[in-house]
């Protein structure tokens, strides 16, 4: 039986991840960043600064595959005075010093969580995929895309196996920021005026990129391969708002406004970037992934947008949120 690690596993996916593996038999080791006791049959190690040249040497005896998950994370409004510099800190220094300690371990493959932003940030055309030449634009892609370089070289270097998975938006049970802010717009059934826009994005059901790092982790044609991943299911905003509504058993309230005037009153106040995530489109292509490592998510966004909802209620009604 292979021994997995699994770094950021108190986030989001993190949890889902150390979850299914542990359901699926596999040895679990866990590193976060507090001290969490989360799950049976997982070995927890509490990793505080992940870019302070942490030794990893006794902690990685015996794996066998790395899911590194942890990350300094995108946020909308960044007060630091450096952005890029502590992005690199994490995303790039952390995680060439984790696979380095990993090839000297003998760890046989390393699966690093990317972001589609390394793509870019909107498609215009046609949907992003793993021939496009990448453009991340901000502090935080381009660490993730740093990363992804450096990690290509150790591999070369090394002989360890690297995967690389870009996600879009990932959402679920326990999901934080501006997907939690609309499911409770949604859920307080305010009016909002997004209904003439067109424009598509895909977005990731938790359980399904945990699936798909999983087949990343386990199938040996991933070796050294790039993927893209999404739900399949790329929707616009109005769609996005009526499904969650749905799921919300809600009714959806959504108005028309144009598209060119929202963005004049956003760029006017300073929201512009916050108003292009609403209006621009963001499309996957992971056909890739789905024909050679004959992938599929197991979820449909429906799915995954009740099991979120269903969250959602429960954690008002017992005073988590």
């Amino acid at each position: 039986m292979l021994n997995i690690a699994i770094t950021g596993a108190s986030g989001l996916v993190g949890k889902s991840l150390c979850h299914e593996l542990v359901l699926r038999k596999f040895n679990v080791s866990a590193f976060t960043r507090g001290s969490h006791n989360l799950l049976e049959n997982v070995q927890y190690h509490m990793i505080v600064d992940i870019e302070n040249g942490i030794n990893w040497d006794a902690m990685l005896d015996k794996v066998d595959v790395i899911v590194h998950l942890a990350a300094r994370v995108h946020v909308m409004q960044d007060t630091a005075k450096n952005p890029l510099q502590d992005f690199l800190a994490v995303n790039l220094h952390g995680t060439v010093n984790l696979a380095q300690a990993a090839a000297k371990a003998g760890v046989k493959r390393f699966v690093f969580v990317s972001s589609i932003k390394v793509n870019g940030e909107f498609t215009e055309n046609q949907p992003f995929s793993e021939s496009d030449i990448p453009q991340p634009q901000d502090a935080y892609a381009i660490s993730k895309w740093e990363a992804e370089k450096a990690l290509r070289k150790i591999e070369k270097e090394t002989g360890m196996q690297v995967v690389i998975v870009r996600p879009p938006l990932v959402y679920g049970a326990g999901v934080k920021a501006n997907f939690a802010s609309l499911l409770k717009v949604v859920n307080k059934k305010w009016p909002l005026p997004l209904a003439s826009v067109q424009a598509k994005r895909s977005l990731i059901y938790v359980g399904n990129l945990v699936d798909a790092v999983i087949v990343c982790a386990l199938n040996p044609k991933a070796a050294g391969q790039t993927y893209l991943v999404s739900d399949g299911e790329a929707v616009s905003m109005p769609q996005l708002i009526k499904k969650m509504a749905l799921s919300l058993n809600k009714p959806s309230y959504i108005l028309p406004f144009p598209v060119s005037t929202m963005r004049l009153l956003a760029k006017a106040i300073g929201k512009l970037a916050s108003v292009d995530r609403l209006t621009q489109s963001l499309v996957i292509d992971s056909s890739k992934i789905r024909q050679e490592l004959d992938w599929k998510p197991p979820f449909t966004m429906d799915q995954g947008l009740k099991v979120t909802a269903d969250w959602y209620k429960k954690s008002l009604e017992s005073g988590r949120l």
